[in-house]
């Protein structure tokens, strides 16, 4: 076995230790063992698992950012959405060791960033086609960073949740995806906000449970906590509706007082 030879074993016997139980989990003598050398020969080749470690993960956040990058070269926008799902779960079907080793926390020996920065560079991408979009949408361009790490943030977890269950197919997941994304983005409301009952609501913390204070005190105290919350929670509600009731009043007079200048308009008409 010659050099390289010898070199992408130990890479893909490292991989699929890596995969199965993780950086810490794996030692230099299994990698050895795996292999039938001795470990002079792993630290000849990279100095130790970390070495290996670096490059399997080099590899994997290559390879999946190229499929990323070429779903986003599409023109349409939905097709670079549907082709970018595909590319995920396209990756996570054909190389489903190298996923399990980017979704763990990537040890500090590598030499590049975690999942969550191949991630962030993911978004990047989408950010820029998203900003296209909304300009020629008329919504605010500054928002699409924000846009672009839900929509790559969502993707990214429905990836890892398929990892496992793998049903149902990779084309029916990604249109489920772009359905709920797409649909989503077809009706955006330009300046979203909270009704009147949720705005400025503050969820009281849970009381701490205090080994020294009487059960029966703070069972008490809970519970007051929990009546005081309902009281607040049905003020927010009434006042709600009647902020409601204000608004219909107050269109009814604007609609009499529209009637009434007609006819004083018509009325004057005929006079005229």
């Amino acid at each position: 076995m010659t050099g390289a030879e010898r070199r992408e074993q130990l890479i893909q016997i490292g991989r699929s230790l890596f995969a199965e139980k993780g950086f810490d989990g794996t030692s230099v003598e299994e990698i050895a063992a795996h292999a039938s050398v001795s470990k002079p020969v792993v630290y000849e080749h990279f100095g130790g698992k970390e070495g290996i470690y670096a490059v399997v993960i080099d590899r994997e956040m290559q390879r999946l950012l190229v499929l990323v990058t070429q779903a986003l070269s599409a023109t349409h926008a939905r097709v670079k959405l549907e082709r970018a799902a595909l590319a995920l779960l396209q990756y996570i079907e054909e190389s489903s060791e190298g996923f399990r080793i980017l979704v763990r926390d990537s040890h500090a020996a590598s030499g590049t960033g975690t999942f969550a920065s191949l991630i962030s560079d993911i978004a990047s991408q989408v950010e820029d086609v998203l900003a296209d979009e909304f300009a020629g949408r008329g919504y605010d361009p500054k928002t699409a960073p924000m846009y672009a790490q839900m929509l790559v943030g969502m993707v990214a977890l429905t990836g890892q949740w398929w990892l496992d269950v793998r049903k149902p197919s990779r084309e029916a997941v990604a249109a489920h995806l772009v359905n709920l994304c797409w649909n989503g983005l077809s009706d955006l409301d330009p300046a979203p906000a909270l009704t009147n009952a949720s705005r400025g609501l503050v969820l009281a913390p849970p009381l701490p449970l205090e080994p020294r204070m009487d059960p029966k005190e703070l069972s008490r105290q809970r519970k007051e906590q929990e009546r005081l919350w309902r009281e607040a929670e049905k003020q927010r509600e009434r006042e709600a509706k009647e902020a409601e009731k204000l608004r219909r009043e107050q269109e009814k007079v604007r609609a009499r007082e529209a009637r009434e200048n007609e006819k004083l308009a018509r009325a004057r008409e005929s006079d005229a």
